[in-house]
């Protein structure tokens, strides 16, 4: 879709579809909930892949940035279909991700995919966040390795604290969708 409000409302259609539910759930960060996105179902989803990597990329197009990528497992399905958007509008941007743990075998690296990032302007890229502190573990491995991060984006923010952690630690972060859209009907 050529117009990013309309990408932007048909997203929102499927996202509610495929990746909103209402129930009991314990999430990542510890707390619970009575609803939860699971965002892979639209992340696996064709249209909804392509949709994802084009308002995305048009978001980190603005930031600079050199790469993109973040922390297993919520950002890797994003990647390649962001790279992908990056190379079909001209500015082509590798993507890698970060280990929640080194393997014990083989190249033992944290980041994966790029065998480099210092110096690099990176954004991170998340699924859900809900406190920011995943994405913020792969902020600390690629500022560790000597990289610059330029923008931290969530598919949607549940909006419970990753606005204001990021906010403190000075780095910016936007998010496609808001957990109060969904929570309205």
């Amino acid at each position: 879709m050529d117009n990013p409000q309309d990408a932007r409302a048909r997203l929102f259609e499927i996202v509610k579809a495929k990746s909103f539910v209402r129930g009991h759930v314990v999430l990542a960060s510890g707390k619970e909930s009575d609803h939860y996105f699971d965002m892979k179902p639209t992340m696996f989803d064709p249209e909804g892949a392509e949709l994802l990597a084009d308002l995305i990329y048009a978001r980190i197009a603005e930031t600079g940035a050199d790469i993109v990528g973040g922390l297993e497992m919520g950002a890797v399905p994003l990647i390649t279909p962001i790279s992908i958007a990056s190379r079909r509008a001209g500015r082509p941007l590798p993507g890698f991700f970060v280990r929640k743990t080194v393997k014990d075998h083989g190249t033992k690296k944290l980041v994966e995919g790029l065998s480099d990032v210092a110096g690099k302007r990176v954004v991170i890229v998340e699924d859900v966040t809900t406190t920011g502190g995943s994405a913020m573990k792969a902020v600390d491995a690629l500022t560790a390795a000597g990289a610059t991060i330029t923008l931290v984006i969530s598919i949607l923010d549940r909006e419970e604290g990753a606005a204001k952690l990021y906010a403190d630690a000075g780095i910016a972060f936007a998010s496609l969708f808001e957990a109060s859209e969904f929570l309205k009907g």
